[in-house]
């Protein structure tokens, strides 16, 4: 995968897969710690421990439809070659917390990718899950809840083509505020 958020996109899938209701998403841009951080959190049905050690492996899944799973592998070596790692905690019928670091300065960090339509492809193809999406450089965060969206559209679809262009919008600002917020402290 060329971006993280191909990885965000990808792992969030296979949490709704799980039968999750909600999904959290959170970034992390310490540049203090040098560190990046994705979690990744969600409310479905969660994994055995045998599972979790067998997560990374590629020819191990839980899907009917391939005989691989490159997901999780595929995210842990993106973290593994930016000097990072990969933690997976869950507990079977409550959910799964995977949490992937990375060092910010490394030469080999991906791209944090286009978050917007990565976010923008879950809520249109599953309105029915709530996704809550953080993003903190610093002191400085974006966020979006949709189930709080969902409740002042007082019934109009969250996939309404409208209400689509103004959280494409509205995730494109919040992102470019972050970004200028925390240029605007470093050029102090």
């Amino acid at each position: 995968m060329q971006d993280l958020s191909l990885h965000i996109l990808d792992i969030a899938e296979n949490s709704i897969e799980a039968q999750s209701t909600r999904v959290e998403i959170r970034v992390e841009e310490n540049r203090a710690q040098d560190l990046l951080v994705l979690e990744i959190i969600d409310n479905g049905r969660g994994m055995d421990e045998k599972m979790v050690k067998q997560a990374t492996d590629p020819f191990v899944t839980t899907k009917k439809t391939r005989p691989v799973g490159l997901g999780l592998p595929l995210l842990a070596e993106a973290a593994k070659q930016a000097n990072g790692g990969l933690n997976i905690q869950s507990t079977p019928g409550k959910g799964t917390k995977l949490r992937a670091t990375f060092q910010l300065s490394h030469i080999d960090l991906k791209p944090l990718g286009d978050i917007a339509q990565t976010l923008l492809t879950l809520i249109i193809g599953h309105p029915e899950v709530e996704f809550f999406y953080a993003h903190r450089v610093d002191n400085s965060e974006f966020s979006l809840d949709t189930a709080e969206i969902k409740a002042q559209l007082d019934g109009v679809p969250i996939q309404a083509p409208e209400v689509l262009t103004i959280l494409k919008n509205h995730i494109k600002e919040g992102l470019d505020q972050l970004r200028r917020q925390n240029e605007s402290r470093e050029s102090l």
